[in-house]
């Protein structure tokens, strides 16, 4: 995509010029004569780089330098005369990414601004590699639900949260039954295609502010924000329901189920988080002793 250059400056002759001069470099370019014009554009359009002159009518160009840093991501270059005020430094502490003065060398603008649009694009791709490797790591590589790590975490977050404001919060844990009995049938790899498929029918149960989480093996844990008991236990049934209807088999065994067995339990004031995860876990055992495929529920004290 071509970038997009926006250059401001109430004299019309150096704004035609230099218009000119960067869309003849292979640039898009547009123009204002004022700050305030200036801002009508980038609220309507796609800026990567803004050239600014520092003296404008109304608004000057250090203000107008200040508000874009303030409102978009977009760069800044400023431009001045040699004989005014105004500084290198005042420039840079505005947020602007360079400085040249008037008059302006176009061959030397050319060069700041490609330098200005590298350092740009360098900056992206770092903090989109940032981005990816936070995401890796508190992301389970199989089923793409978040990891154990990030579910403490992020449980530590919500019960700050139930202390702080008084929002109910539950949480359930769920085990896939039988599993060891599949993979000992049908091998490993077939056992992680029942974890993706199981992983995207929690996503599918769930909504925005829900979170789930690969809790270790065939265990899933599902964090439910703003929840009581028993509407949890409720999203806990529509998905018991939903694995237990899906079709697994793929062209093995017609009689091949999935089913999963469900803890559910409301957090308590002031309680441990060990505590809190310890109780659905042994909701989640009942579940198991009850004969599999059910949802069991915690809600008073820990030992049931």
């Amino acid at each position: 995509m071509t970038p997009h250059i926006l250059i401001v400056d109430d004299d019309l002759s150096i704004r035609d010029a230099m218009h000119e001069f960067i869309e003849i470099s292979g640039y898009e370019a547009s123009v204002a004569s004022s700050a305030e014009e200036a801002l009508d554009v980038l609220n309507g359009e796609v800026v990567e780089v803004v050239i600014t002159d520092i003296l404008l009518p109304g608004m000057d160009g250090l203000a107008l330098t200040d508000r874009i840093k303030r409102d978009h991501d977009i760069d800044v270059i400023v431009m001045t005369g040699y004989s005014t005020e105004y500084s290198y430094e005042e420039a840079i502490s505005k947020g602007a990414s360079d400085f040249v003065f008037k008059p302006v060398r176009f061959e030397e603008l050319l060069l700041r601004l490609k330098r200005v649009l590298n350092e740009r694009r360098l900056n992206q791709e770092r903090i989109q590699m940032l981005e990816k490797l936070k995401k890796l790591s508190i992301t389970d590589g199989l089923t793409q639900l978040f990891n154990s790590r990030h579910f403490y975490s992020q449980l530590k977050g919500e019960i700050e949260r139930f202390n702080r404001y008084g929002h109910t919060l539950s949480l359930l844990l769920l085990d896939i039954d039988n599993f060891k009995d599949f993979n000992d049938t049908y091998g490993h790899l077939e056992g992680d295609k029942i974890l993706v498929r199981l992983g995207r029918i929690i996503k599918s149960c769930l909504r925005k502010m829900d979170t789930a989480y690969r809790y270790g093996g065939e265990e899933f844990t599902i964090i439910l924000p703003g929840t009581h008991g028993e509407e949890a236990r409720t999203v806990a049934e529509r998905l018991r329901t939903a694995v237990a209807t899906e079709d697994f088999t793929d062209g093995k065994d017609s009689d091949l189920k999935i089913t999963i067995s469900i803890g559910v339990t409301q957090y308590r004031q002031e309680e441990e988080i060990s505590t809190f995860v310890q109780r659905a876990d042994q909701a989640m055992y009942q579940s198991k002793q009850a004969g599999r495929n059910q949802v069991s529920c915690l809600f008073d004290n820990p030992a049931g």
